[in-house]
């Protein structure tokens, strides 16, 4: 076994070697002191595979070598887990290297300070963190990016709960950021490392499947690369050709996502033609049609029209002389070098000289988007994130020939906000080909968009806010609507509140109460309802989550407290006794009074139950097994005789649901009950390791005939083992 301390010394050496091939004219001299500084700051502590942990930031240093960056980043690569692992710092990094790169250290440890979780608001702290780091200085997230590639190169070494964690984190943030920087070299093969743990079934599925057509696809590539080579050199045209198979985190997403075997995967392989000049790709281009049959709708020119992150190359799919389909992607060596190395291609620096021309332009979308999201709840940042930074695309052009990029299946009104504000907001109609089209046309690459505007123009719809897909049109129409429909948001947003807050068994006069009132004011930091329904109405919140906040607040309130007796309850008003239900509840002895469901066991007619008088807030109805119910012993006299009346309405209430981890298993849940036609209100799932998944869902139902049927339909899912109900003694197990 080699020694620690020796294999640390020859992997410093060979990044010393790397930096020096990649830059002769560096000076290496700060370089090596901040190895020695890491080196004795990190001291004996080790990594899972028992290395010594400074093999880990000169792992790091070697990928942001390979990107291009400098020697300042280099040495904060060197530093990055200093400040986090270690008593170092700031101001000591600083005194001794500088205030950059102290900053960029700082940036790094910032970043990964943030614990990754699936609560939305720490998220969307995440991200805005990463988004502020990046505007600042983009060499911050470069070194992230390179800091989880190293740590996903090493995952086999991590427990499965935590291989579970990073990867999934990866692929939500990481891997996208790197996406949109151009990073594709790092993008991919984080990707490829990831589903390796994320899915290992469907892992071990596409590489035996690639395996097995070792031989024959080596044979074919090496023809087909031999035929273009001849060919092209025969044309006078300068160009090296290179192939591959496909990444299979691409394979994984057309097989699952697209239902494909892997035979029938038309880009399987593909061939890299890199030329001198534009006039050469075009050139190859032609050669390459002459040679092979293109297939019609399969090909792309990213020359004519770049991808967001500067990404250029042309891509056509042909068949071969075989019959077998590949790609040709064609471009310069200036393209290749953006292609893989995305922006960090535009920061390659001269020692002493720094080339930050033209950084704001390039970085402008961080800042558009940062200003756009203040004011939005975390899920919609979420949102927001995810289709800004990780959407497909679609090209379109106005009429003077500009091109625009939208994300896909975007309509005229997202074209006209993307032009300017004042021409969304005074929108009248759009024609898309010289064609007069619907608002809610879904633009296609190529579309030439004109919009026609008026001065006396009503201004945005509500409705709008559902047709657009790009989150700067959804922003701004937000925004006019907060302004200049005040009195109409307020309306609106009380309406659409009571709605969902009676569909939850409440309503808006729940909120009447000075009490109450305070608190849920207090919990959406509004100085008055009306700055609440107002956001509801503009679109800022949403009635269902608001309701849902609601809810759980007023339960709490309601929930038995062990302070509370008997004697301290103040007398109820006692109404003539009826049969009138309220939410489908008859209380004996009293009518008209509240009536709240339960969040600990979610009664449903058909269910027998009992009712809780609460202080203040009506009768609680509760299920007779739920252990609130069974455990009042000294309350007894706070529980009132009730039952269930005749009504339409729909309940809400919570299952549980345990099997075993395996893809597609929530989509095949959420399946079955959409074929029962059951409303679903909320669904989460987590690993609980060794296989086993656990998903929690909230339906709606009318009773509970209707609850069994469900619960006997999931438990023919495949893998499931258990469906129980929340509620009872612990969990109740039913359905079958």
């Amino acid at each position: 076994m080699t020694d620690p301390v020796e294999d640390a010394r020859l992997r410093y050496e060979a990044l010393i070697e790397n930096i020096r091939a990649a830059n002769p004219s560096v000076k290496t001299e700060e370089i090596a002191a901040a190895y020695a500084f890491a080196y004795e700051a990190h001291g004996d502590q080790r990594r899972k595979d028992g290395s010594l942990y400074i093999t880990h930031p000169i792992a790091v240093a070697q990928i942001v070598n390979e990107m291009g960056l400098d020697s300042v980043a280099i040495q904060a690569a060197l530093l990055h887990d200093t400040l986090e692992d270690t008593a170092v710092t700031h101001e000591e990094i600083a005194r001794r290297f500088g205030g950059e790169v102290a900053d960029i250290v700082e940036g790094v440890t910032k970043l990964t300070r943030v614990v990754y979780t699936s609560k939305e608001e720490e998220q969307m702290d995440n991200l805005r963190k990463m988004l502020m780091a990046m505007a600042k200085d983009i060499r911050v997230i470069l070194i992230k990016i390179a800091d989880r590639l190293h740590n996903c190169r090493t995952m086999e070494y991590q427990t499965r709960e935590k291989q579970l964690e990073k990867t999934a984190e990866t692929m939500e943030i990481y891997a996208p950021i790197a996406h949109r920087l151009g990073l594709s070299r790092y993008e991919q093969e984080m990707e490829d490392l990831c589903i390796k743990y994320l899915d290992p079934v469907a892992y071990e599925e596409i590489t035996r499947g690639l395996s097995e057509m070792g031989h024959r696809s080596e044979e074919f590539m090496a023809h087909t690369k031999e035929n273009l080579e001849k060919h092209l050199s025969e044309a006078g045209i300068d160009a090296s050709v290179t192939c591959r198979i496909k990444q299979i985190y691409s394979i994984y997403r057309k097989m699952y996502g697209q239902n494909k075997e892997l035979s029938e995967i038309l880009d399987l392989y593909a061939f890299r033609v890199i030329v001198e000049n534009v006039t050469d790709c075009y050139n190859v281009l032609g050669h390459v049609h002459e040679l092979y049959k293109p297939i019609p709708g399969h090909f792309k020119d990213y020359i004519g029209t770049p991808k967001t992150n500067g990404y250029q190359s042309i891509h056509t799919t042909v068949i071969g002389s075989e019959g077998i389909p590949f790609e040709v992607q064609i471009r310069t060596w200036q393209m290749h070098e953006v292609a893989e190395y995305g922006v960090a291609a535009h920061w390659k620096y001269k020692e002493g000289k720094q080339e930050k021309t033209g950084d704001e332009k390039r970085f402008e979308w961080i800042r558009r988007l940062l200003e756009s999201q203040q004011d939005v709840e975390a899920q919609d940042f979420i949102h927001t994130m995810k289709v800004d930074m990780f959407g497909d695309e679609v090209f379109v052009f106005t009429p003077q020939g500009d091109v625009v990029n939208l994300p896909a299946g975007s309509t005229p009104i997202d074209f006209a906000y993307n032009i300017h504000s004042a021409v969304g907001n005074h929108m009248m109609g759009a024609t898309v080909n010289g064609r007069m089209v619907p608002f809610n046309t879904s633009l296609q690459n190529g579309d030439i968009v004109q919009i026609l505007t008026s001065a006396s123009a009503k201004g945005p719809s509500r409705d709008w806010l559902n047709i657009v897909k790009s989150p700067q049109a959804r922003s701004k129409i937000r925004q006019w609507i907060k302004r200049e429909k005040r009195e109409e948001n307020i309306a609106h947003g009380r309406a659409a509140l009571d709605a969902e807050l009676k569909r939850l068994g409440y309503g808006i006069r729940d909120l009447g109460k000075q009490e109450t009132q305070a608190v849920i004011l207090k919990k959406f930091s509004f100085p008055s309802l009306d700055e609440l329904y107002a956001a509801i109405g503009y679109g800022g919140l949403s009635a269902q989550k608001a309701a849902n906040r609601v809810r759980d607040e007023l339960r709490q309130m309601e929930r038995p407290s062990e302070g509370d007796s008997a004697e301290s309850i103040p007398s109820v008003p006692v109404f003539p006794q009826s049969n009138r239900a309220v939410h489908g509840v008859v209380v004996e002895g009293l009518d008209n009074c509240l009536v709240k469901f339960a969040r600990c066991c979610t009664p449903v007619p058909g269910d027998a139950i009992e009712g809780f008088i609460t202080r203040g807030y009506g009768v609680s109805i509760h299920r007779s097994d739920c252990i609130n119910f069974l455990q009042s012993g000294q309350e007894k006299g706070r529980w009132v005789r009730v039952g269930w009346a005749r009504t339409d309405e729909l309940y809400p209430t919570e299952l549980k649901i345990i099997a075993g981890e395996r893809d597609g298993l929530i989509l095949d849940i959420t399946t079955v009950l959409g074929g029962l036609k059951l409303k679903i209100d909320a669904i989460t799932a987590r690993d609980e390791g060794d296989g086993i998944a656990v998903t929690y869902i909230t339906i709606e139902v009318h009773d509970r005939d209707e609850l069994m049927t469900a619960m006997r339909r999931l438990y023919g899912v495949r893998g499931v083992s258990e469906v129980q109900r929340a509620g009872g003694k612990g969990i109740v197990r039913e359905g079958r």
